[in-house]
Protein backbone atom coordinates (compact mmCIF):
# COMPACT_ATOMS: atom_id res chain seq x y z
CA UNK A 1 0.00 0.00 0.00
CA UNK A 2 1.40 3.41 -0.95
CA UNK A 3 1.13 6.42 1.33
CA UNK A 4 -0.76 9.54 0.26
CA UNK A 5 1.19 12.82 0.55
CA UNK A 6 -0.72 13.67 3.74
CA UNK A 7 0.56 10.46 5.37
CA UNK A 8 4.22 10.86 4.42
CA UNK A 9 6.19 12.29 7.35
CA UNK A 10 8.53 15.18 6.76
CA UNK A 11 12.09 13.88 6.66
CA UNK A 12 11.21 10.53 5.10
CA UNK A 13 13.88 9.27 2.70
CA UNK A 14 13.53 7.17 -0.45
CA UNK A 15 15.56 6.03 -3.43
CA UNK A 16 13.99 7.09 -6.76
CA UNK A 17 14.61 4.23 -9.18
CA UNK A 18 13.63 6.38 -12.18
CA UNK A 19 16.23 9.07 -11.52
CA UNK A 20 18.66 6.92 -9.50
CA UNK A 21 18.71 9.64 -6.84
CA UNK A 22 18.13 9.79 -3.09
CA UNK A 23 15.21 12.02 -2.12
CA UNK A 24 13.84 13.44 1.14
CA UNK A 25 10.20 14.47 1.73
CA UNK A 26 9.94 18.16 2.73
CA UNK A 27 6.62 20.00 3.06
CA UNK A 28 4.54 18.40 0.33
CA UNK A 29 7.16 17.24 -2.16
CA UNK A 30 10.10 14.87 -2.60
CA UNK A 31 13.38 16.80 -2.93
CA UNK A 32 16.57 15.42 -4.46
CA UNK A 33 19.46 15.02 -2.01
CA UNK A 34 22.93 16.01 -3.15
CA UNK A 35 25.46 13.36 -2.08
CA UNK A 36 29.17 14.00 -2.27
CA UNK A 37 32.05 11.62 -1.75
CA UNK A 38 33.44 11.93 1.78
CA UNK A 39 36.99 12.93 2.60
CA UNK A 40 37.90 9.81 4.54
CA UNK A 41 40.94 11.39 6.15
CA UNK A 42 38.99 14.52 7.09
CA UNK A 43 42.10 16.61 7.84
CA UNK A 44 43.27 13.99 10.33
CA UNK A 45 46.39 14.75 12.33
CA UNK A 46 49.28 12.47 13.12
CA UNK A 47 51.21 13.29 16.29
CA UNK A 48 54.74 12.27 17.35
CA UNK A 49 55.51 12.54 21.08
CA UNK A 50 58.94 12.50 22.71
CA UNK A 51 61.62 9.97 21.78
CA UNK A 52 65.41 9.70 21.75
CA UNK A 53 67.43 12.05 19.54
CA UNK A 54 70.64 9.93 19.49
CA UNK A 55 71.95 11.76 22.58
CA UNK A 56 69.09 12.36 24.99
CA UNK A 57 65.37 11.85 25.50
CA UNK A 58 63.36 14.87 24.34
CA UNK A 59 59.95 16.36 25.08
CA UNK A 60 59.12 17.59 21.57
CA UNK A 61 55.63 17.03 20.15
CA UNK A 62 55.27 17.32 16.36
CA UNK A 63 52.19 17.01 14.17
CA UNK A 64 51.36 16.44 10.51
CA UNK A 65 48.19 16.52 8.42
CA UNK A 66 48.07 12.91 7.25
CA UNK A 67 46.40 13.61 3.90
CA UNK A 68 48.97 16.25 2.91
CA UNK A 69 52.66 15.40 2.47
CA UNK A 70 55.04 17.92 4.02
CA UNK A 71 57.29 18.57 6.98
CA UNK A 72 56.03 18.24 10.54
CA UNK A 73 55.11 21.29 12.63
CA UNK A 74 55.84 21.83 16.30
CA UNK A 75 52.80 21.11 18.49
CA UNK A 76 54.21 21.74 21.98
CA UNK A 77 56.07 19.84 24.69
CA UNK A 78 55.47 16.87 26.95
CA UNK A 79 55.68 17.53 30.70
CA UNK A 80 59.17 15.96 30.71
CA UNK A 81 61.80 14.62 28.33
CA UNK A 82 60.85 11.01 27.66
CA UNK A 83 61.66 7.99 25.48
CA UNK A 84 60.32 4.42 25.20
CA UNK A 85 56.82 5.74 25.95
CA UNK A 86 53.57 4.12 24.85
CA UNK A 87 50.94 6.17 22.98
CA UNK A 88 47.25 5.84 22.11
CA UNK A 89 44.35 8.13 21.23
CA UNK A 90 40.70 8.81 20.63
CA UNK A 91 39.40 11.27 18.03
CA UNK A 92 39.99 14.13 20.44
CA UNK A 93 42.78 13.17 22.87
CA UNK A 94 46.30 11.86 22.39
CA UNK A 95 47.97 10.14 25.33
CA UNK A 96 51.62 9.35 26.15
CA UNK A 97 52.32 6.88 28.96
CA UNK A 98 55.41 5.73 30.86
CA UNK A 99 58.95 5.55 29.48
CA UNK A 100 62.27 6.71 30.92
CA UNK A 101 64.33 9.89 31.40
CA UNK A 102 66.71 8.39 32.51
CA UNK A 103 64.79 6.89 35.43
CA UNK A 104 61.68 4.84 34.66
CA UNK A 105 58.37 6.70 35.04
CA UNK A 106 54.65 5.95 35.44
CA UNK A 107 53.52 9.42 34.29
CA UNK A 108 50.68 9.72 31.75
CA UNK A 109 50.33 12.96 29.71
CA UNK A 110 47.63 14.04 27.27
CA UNK A 111 47.04 16.60 24.53
CA UNK A 112 43.96 17.78 22.65
CA UNK A 113 44.85 16.71 19.13
CA UNK A 114 42.89 19.36 17.20
CA UNK A 115 44.71 22.22 18.92
CA UNK A 116 48.36 22.88 19.74
CA UNK A 117 50.02 23.38 23.10
CA UNK A 118 51.90 21.62 25.86
CA UNK A 119 50.79 18.30 27.31
CA UNK A 120 48.93 18.11 30.60
CA UNK A 121 48.96 15.56 33.40
CA UNK A 122 46.51 12.67 32.95
CA UNK A 123 47.43 10.28 35.77
CA UNK A 124 49.76 7.33 36.36
CA UNK A 125 50.28 3.78 35.12
CA UNK A 126 49.90 0.93 37.62
CA UNK A 127 53.72 0.79 37.74
CA UNK A 128 56.71 2.66 36.35
CA UNK A 129 57.54 1.08 32.98
CA UNK A 130 60.01 1.51 30.15
CA UNK A 131 60.47 -0.28 26.81
CA UNK A 132 56.77 0.24 25.95
CA UNK A 133 57.15 2.26 22.75
CA UNK A 134 54.82 0.38 20.39
CA UNK A 135 52.96 -1.27 23.30
CA UNK A 136 49.97 1.09 23.37
CA UNK A 137 46.68 0.98 21.45
CA UNK A 138 43.08 2.04 21.90
CA UNK A 139 39.66 2.84 20.53
CA UNK A 140 37.30 5.76 21.14
CA UNK A 141 36.84 4.77 24.78
CA UNK A 142 39.82 2.87 26.15
CA UNK A 143 43.57 3.29 25.91
CA UNK A 144 45.56 0.15 26.67
CA UNK A 145 49.20 -0.52 27.54
CA UNK A 146 50.55 -4.07 27.54
CA UNK A 147 53.76 -5.57 28.92
CA UNK A 148 56.81 -3.39 29.55
CA UNK A 149 59.88 -3.66 31.73
CA UNK A 150 60.65 -2.69 35.29
CA UNK A 151 63.85 -4.09 36.76
CA UNK A 152 64.38 -6.90 37.23
CA UNK A 153 61.51 -8.31 35.16
CA UNK A 154 59.60 -8.11 31.90
CA UNK A 155 55.86 -7.70 32.43
CA UNK A 156 52.68 -9.43 31.20
CA UNK A 157 50.20 -6.86 32.59
CA UNK A 158 47.33 -5.48 30.51
CA UNK A 159 46.24 -2.11 31.92
CA UNK A 160 43.84 0.54 30.65
CA UNK A 161 42.49 4.05 31.06
CA UNK A 162 39.26 5.70 29.96
CA UNK A 163 40.62 8.26 27.50
CA UNK A 164 37.91 10.87 28.09
CA UNK A 165 38.49 10.91 31.86
CA UNK A 166 41.81 11.80 33.45
CA UNK A 167 42.91 9.40 36.17
CA UNK A 168 45.20 6.50 36.95
CA UNK A 169 45.40 3.33 34.87
CA UNK A 170 43.49 0.25 36.01
CA UNK A 171 44.93 -3.27 36.11
CA UNK A 172 42.57 -5.35 33.96
CA UNK A 173 43.54 -8.52 35.82
CA UNK A 174 44.35 -10.09 32.45
CA UNK A 175 47.77 -10.95 31.05
CA UNK A 176 49.73 -11.51 27.88
CA UNK A 177 50.68 -15.13 27.25
CA UNK A 178 54.34 -14.18 27.78
CA UNK A 179 56.38 -11.23 28.99
CA UNK A 180 56.94 -8.61 26.29
CA UNK A 181 58.51 -5.22 25.48
CA UNK A 182 59.03 -3.16 22.30
CA UNK A 183 56.03 -4.61 20.48
CA UNK A 184 53.94 -3.48 17.55
CA UNK A 185 50.33 -2.92 18.63
CA UNK A 186 47.27 -1.35 17.00
CA UNK A 187 43.51 -1.78 17.09
CA UNK A 188 40.10 -1.66 15.49
CA UNK A 189 37.18 -0.31 17.52
CA UNK A 190 36.71 -3.77 19.04
CA UNK A 191 39.98 -5.72 18.83
CA UNK A 192 43.56 -4.93 19.87
CA UNK A 193 46.36 -6.68 17.98
CA UNK A 194 49.70 -7.31 19.70
CA UNK A 195 52.72 -8.03 17.52
CA UNK A 196 55.56 -9.43 19.58
CA UNK A 197 58.81 -7.65 20.37
CA UNK A 198 61.40 -8.48 23.00
CA UNK A 199 60.53 -10.96 25.72
CA UNK A 200 62.06 -13.11 28.38
CA UNK A 201 63.32 -16.63 27.76
CA UNK A 202 65.22 -17.95 24.77
CA UNK A 203 64.89 -16.66 22.14
CA UNK A 204 63.89 -13.34 23.66
CA UNK A 205 62.43 -12.09 20.38
CA UNK A 206 59.53 -14.02 18.88
CA UNK A 207 57.15 -13.68 15.96
CA UNK A 208 53.90 -14.10 17.91
CA UNK A 209 50.76 -12.13 17.14
CA UNK A 210 48.03 -12.12 19.78
CA UNK A 211 44.78 -10.21 20.30
CA UNK A 212 42.44 -8.98 23.00
CA UNK A 213 38.83 -7.82 22.92
CA UNK A 214 39.02 -4.19 24.04
CA UNK A 215 35.66 -4.02 25.82
CA UNK A 216 36.22 -7.09 28.00
CA UNK A 217 40.04 -7.40 28.22
CA UNK A 218 40.60 -11.04 29.00
CA UNK A 219 43.95 -12.76 28.59
CA UNK A 220 45.52 -12.37 25.15
CA UNK A 221 44.67 -15.04 22.55
CA UNK A 222 46.62 -16.43 19.60
CA UNK A 223 46.12 -14.55 16.32
CA UNK A 224 48.99 -15.79 14.11
CA UNK A 225 52.66 -15.08 13.41
CA UNK A 226 54.70 -12.23 11.97
CA UNK A 227 56.40 -12.98 8.66
CA UNK A 228 59.87 -12.19 10.05
CA UNK A 229 61.19 -14.12 13.05
CA UNK A 230 63.24 -12.54 15.83
CA UNK A 231 62.20 -8.91 15.27
CA UNK A 232 61.50 -6.22 17.89
CA UNK A 233 60.58 -2.52 17.70
CA UNK A 234 58.46 -3.16 14.58
CA UNK A 235 55.97 -0.42 15.43
CA UNK A 236 52.42 -0.72 14.03
CA UNK A 237 49.32 1.27 13.06
CA UNK A 238 45.87 0.44 11.70
CA UNK A 239 42.86 1.81 9.84
CA UNK A 240 40.36 -0.42 11.72
CA UNK A 241 40.55 -3.04 8.95
CA UNK A 242 44.27 -3.65 8.46
CA UNK A 243 47.18 -3.54 10.89
CA UNK A 244 50.57 -2.70 9.40
CA UNK A 245 53.99 -3.28 10.99
CA UNK A 246 56.92 -1.13 9.85
CA UNK A 247 60.55 -2.31 9.91
CA UNK A 248 62.04 -3.70 13.11
CA UNK A 249 65.39 -4.94 14.36
CA UNK A 250 67.21 -8.18 15.12
CA UNK A 251 70.49 -6.79 16.46
CA UNK A 252 72.78 -6.10 14.63
CA UNK A 253 70.41 -6.11 11.65
CA UNK A 254 67.59 -3.63 11.04
CA UNK A 255 64.81 -4.44 8.57
CA UNK A 256 62.94 -2.55 5.86
CA UNK A 257 60.03 -5.00 5.64
CA UNK A 258 56.41 -3.80 5.93
CA UNK A 259 53.93 -6.49 7.04
CA UNK A 260 50.15 -6.49 7.39
CA UNK A 261 47.21 -8.54 8.62
CA UNK A 262 43.42 -8.21 8.51
CA UNK A 263 42.33 -7.41 12.07
CA UNK A 264 39.02 -9.29 11.95
CA UNK A 265 40.55 -12.51 10.58
CA UNK A 266 42.98 -14.72 12.51
CA UNK A 267 46.09 -15.61 10.52
CA UNK A 268 49.72 -14.87 9.81
CA UNK A 269 51.07 -11.50 8.70
CA UNK A 270 51.82 -11.05 5.00
CA UNK A 271 54.30 -8.93 3.08
CA UNK A 272 53.07 -5.43 2.22
CA UNK A 273 56.22 -3.82 0.77
CA UNK A 274 59.42 -2.13 1.96
CA UNK A 275 60.54 1.05 3.67
CA UNK A 276 63.08 3.19 1.80
CA UNK A 277 65.77 2.05 4.26
CA UNK A 278 66.24 -0.37 7.14
CA UNK A 279 64.64 1.21 10.20
CA UNK A 280 63.28 0.33 13.65
CA UNK A 281 61.79 2.04 16.72
CA UNK A 282 59.69 4.38 14.57
CA UNK A 283 56.58 6.38 15.46
CA UNK A 284 53.41 5.58 13.49
CA UNK A 285 50.16 7.45 12.79
CA UNK A 286 47.31 6.27 10.58
CA UNK A 287 44.11 7.45 8.92
CA UNK A 288 41.48 5.39 7.09
CA UNK A 289 43.60 5.62 3.93
CA UNK A 290 47.23 6.23 4.93
CA UNK A 291 49.81 4.78 7.26
CA UNK A 292 52.57 7.24 8.14
CA UNK A 293 55.87 6.14 9.69
CA UNK A 294 57.83 8.92 11.40
CA UNK A 295 61.50 8.94 12.36
CA UNK A 296 63.06 5.85 13.87
CA UNK A 297 66.51 4.36 14.28
CA UNK A 298 68.80 3.44 11.40
CA UNK A 299 71.21 0.55 11.00
CA UNK A 300 74.42 2.52 10.42
CA UNK A 301 75.58 4.07 12.65
CA UNK A 302 73.53 1.60 14.71
CA UNK A 303 70.58 3.19 16.45
CA UNK A 304 71.11 6.78 15.28
CA UNK A 305 67.85 8.72 15.03
CA UNK A 306 66.39 9.89 11.72
CA UNK A 307 63.80 12.59 10.93
CA UNK A 308 62.44 10.92 7.77
CA UNK A 309 58.64 10.63 7.37
CA UNK A 310 57.20 8.17 4.84
CA UNK A 311 53.74 6.81 4.09
CA UNK A 312 51.84 3.97 2.44
CA UNK A 313 48.29 3.74 1.09
CA UNK A 314 46.85 1.16 3.49
CA UNK A 315 44.47 -0.48 1.01
CA UNK A 316 47.19 -0.96 -1.63
CA UNK A 317 50.30 -3.13 -1.22
CA UNK A 318 53.56 -1.40 -2.08
CA UNK A 319 56.67 0.38 -0.85
CA UNK A 320 56.63 3.51 1.29
CA UNK A 321 56.80 6.96 -0.30
CA UNK A 322 58.50 10.13 1.00
CA UNK A 323 56.23 12.40 3.06
CA UNK A 324 58.57 14.98 4.69
CA UNK A 325 60.66 15.42 7.85
CA UNK A 326 60.13 15.72 11.60
CA UNK A 327 61.31 18.90 13.33
CA UNK A 328 63.66 16.75 15.44
CA UNK A 329 65.16 13.38 14.55
CA UNK A 330 63.99 10.82 17.10
CA UNK A 331 63.28 7.15 17.78
CA UNK A 332 61.57 5.19 20.57
CA UNK A 333 58.84 7.83 20.90
CA UNK A 334 55.06 7.62 20.66
CA UNK A 335 52.91 8.00 17.55
CA UNK A 336 49.14 8.47 17.29
CA UNK A 337 46.36 10.14 15.31
CA UNK A 338 42.79 11.38 15.69
CA UNK A 339 41.53 9.37 12.70
CA UNK A 340 40.42 6.28 14.45
CA UNK A 341 41.54 3.46 13.57
CA UNK A 342 43.57 2.62 16.46
CA UNK A 343 47.21 2.84 17.37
Amino acid sequence: MSLTPREIPTGAVRYNTDSNKMEVYIGSAWMEVAVSSPNLDGGARGVCLGGYDSSNPNNTIDYITISTAGNATNFGDLTANIQQNAAFSSRTRGVSAGGENPSVTDVIDFVTISSTGNAQDFGNLIDSLRAISGNGFGNQTRGIVVGGYKAPAYKTDIQFVTIASTGNAVDSGADLSEQMTYGGCAASPTRGIIGWGDGSGSPGRKNLIEYVTIASLGNSQTFGELSVLDVATNVAGSNSTRIIWFGGASYPVAHDVIQYATIATLGNAMNFGDLSANRFATQVATSPTRGVVMGGAIQSPWGDATNIIEYVAISTLGDSVDFGDLTVARNYGGGLSNAHGGL
